[in-house]
């Protein structure tokens, strides 16, 4: 997908990349560069780990993520498997 740069260098992200990858306005982003590439990425979102009401650890985002869809889940099952 080709994007413009405008005077202030800001890049317009279309709007099925950032539903896709959950970001929002106001949300923090990654960016750096790779190979002469630039990669963009989520900013990390802090975690904790707790017990659930069952007596089992639970990781808990500090704050609200967007659910992953069946999709995304097998496609990331699918790419750590090879």
């Amino acid at each position: 997908m080709i994007t413009t740069i405008d005077k202030a260098g800001r890049v317009v992200v279309p709007k099925s990349m950032r539903e896709a990858l959950g970001l929002e306005v106001g949300g923090s982003v990654e960016i750096d560069i790779d190979d002469g590439r630039i990669v963009m990425a989520p900013a990390p979102v802090a975690k904790r780990l707790t017990v659930g009401a069952d007596g089992r650890p639970v990781i808990v985002a500090d704050r609200p993520l967007p659910p992953l869809s069946e999709e995304m889940v097998r496609a990331t099952l699918e790419a750590i498997r090879r």
